[in-house]
């Protein structure tokens, strides 16, 4: 079977379950690629690179929401009213 590898990086099952922080540290700040029987099982992702991919999921998102509500009618609202 071939697999896409989608990192710079790739470490096997067992070198990661060795020292799994020194296989993050090899990877920079870059997702890893962790291979078991030779093919992609998971990527090993840094908390920072996470938590900036899920920043960026969220914005496109939100992005896809304005764009969708863009051309709604508007409401004109009293602020006392509420």
């Amino acid at each position: 079977m071939v697999a896409t590898v989608l990192s710079d990086t790739v470490v096997s099952v067992s070198d990661l379950k060795k020292n799994p922080m020194q296989v993050v540290a090899q990877g920079e700040g870059f997702p890893i690629a962790v291979l078991n029987r030779n093919t992609p099982a998971f990527y090993c992702v840094p908390a920072e690179a996470y938590e900036a991919l899920m920043d960026k999921l969220e914005d496109l998102e939100l992005h896809a929401l304005a764009n969708q509500r863009m051309n709604q009618a508007r409401i004109e609202v009293d602020i006392d009213d509420l």
